[in-house]
Formats: C-alpha cells, structure tokens, sequence
C-alpha cells in the first residue's frame, strides 16, 4: 500500500521552525506539530492531565498542566524527565498513527519535531529538512521572547544538537536568516521538489 513521504521537520530554537511549518501548510501539506498536540492534550480537560497530576502532584489545575509547576518538578532531573516522556511519548505516537492514517492519500506529510535527532525521532521519518539562520540573528530572536534570558538560551543550547551538525545530518536545509519571501520560494520549491520525487 502506497503511504505519504514522510518529511521531519526540525531546527534549533529560534530558528523559524513554526514559521516553515506554516508556509508547508499553506502549500497544501498537511502538517502534524507534536508540540501543539502534547499542548491540547495537556490543556484543560486534556487526555495526559490527569496521568500527570498522580506522577508529578500539584502540577496540574482547572486548565490544564501548570506548565512552569511541572517544569519546577522535573527541570534538571532527569529521572523525573524521563517518567513524563513515558507518559507523552506514546500518547504522541498514537496520535502520529492516526493523522497518517487520516492523510494516507496525501503526497506528503511533514512531522514538526523539534527535537528530531535528539530523541530519534530521524527514523520515523523518510527525509529530513533542517531549518537554520546564523547564530547572530538566531540569539536576537531568542533573547526577544518574553522571559528568556542569555542563561536559559544557553541551557536550551546544550541540550539541542549543534546547528553545525544538524545541517550535516540533513537532506535539505531551509535558510531563514533572508527575508519571508525568500524562506517561501524555498519552501515552495523543496515542496514541488519532493512532490515530484514521489509521485
């Protein structure tokens, strides 16, 4: 039986993932965003609240996880790390199951994982698209967000991949230190590229 090819998507922090995983669906790819969906089943009345209120207690309330309570009880443990991703890591999978499924006609589906090569999720996936800017512009779109400091962009850092070999380890890479216009027509031509591959 034919299936969708299977593109992952990943990139370091500020990079402009979402952004290229919104020009994928807007050239009509159909788009699963692991994070998004770990949020809505973690949000209020969400599926994984309350296996993760008798894991970690006193981490979840009326809307949901209390992301910055659970962050408290597992941020540099990595034990207790290790029993959350135990309980969303195969919710996501299912999930994962069931949007192949829904798309199995589609040309190609795109996988938004940001941690791709850091969980091994490269093997799930047929090809891999790296989305990277230089370090200069990639620290002042960090630094901007709200809350973020040059000590937690550090840390964040070193649990991610190197930029450097994320792109060696790709099959594609989507530069987005140009302007939007510019990341577009990459976008569109990898898209055209790959759908041409396929079919």
């Amino acid at each position: 039986m034919s299936r969708p090819l299977i593109v992952g998507l990943t990139g370091s922090i500020g990079m402009g993932k979402s952004t290229v995983a919104a020009m994928f669906a807007g050239a009509g790819v159909p788009v699963f965003d692991a994070d998004a969906e770990v949020r809505r089943m973690q949000g209020p009345g969400g599926a994984l609240v309350s296996a993760i209120e008798a894991a970690f207690p006193g981490s979840t309330g009326a809307e949901g996880v209390l992301r910055d309570a659970l962050g408290a009880q597992v941020f540099g443990d990595p034990d207790a790390l290790a029993r959350l991703e135990a309980i969303v890591h195969p919710a996501v999978a299912a999930k994962r199951q069931e949007f192949l499924l829904e798309h199995a006609g589609a040309p190609l589906v795109l996988f938004d994982i940001p941690l791709l090569f850091e969980k091994g999720g490269h093997e799930l996936v047929d090809t891999v698209v790296v989305v990277s800017a230089p370090a200069e512009i990639q620290r002042e779109r960090v630094l901007a967000r709200p809350g973020m400091t040059p000590e937690k962009f550090a840390h964040i850092l070193s649990l991610q991949v190197p930029d450097a070999e994320k792109r060696t380890r790709a099959d594609h890479v989507i530069d987005t230190g140009t302007t939007l216009a510019e990341t577009e027509a990459q976008v569109a031509a990898l898209v055209n590229r790959l759908t041409v591959t396929e079919t």
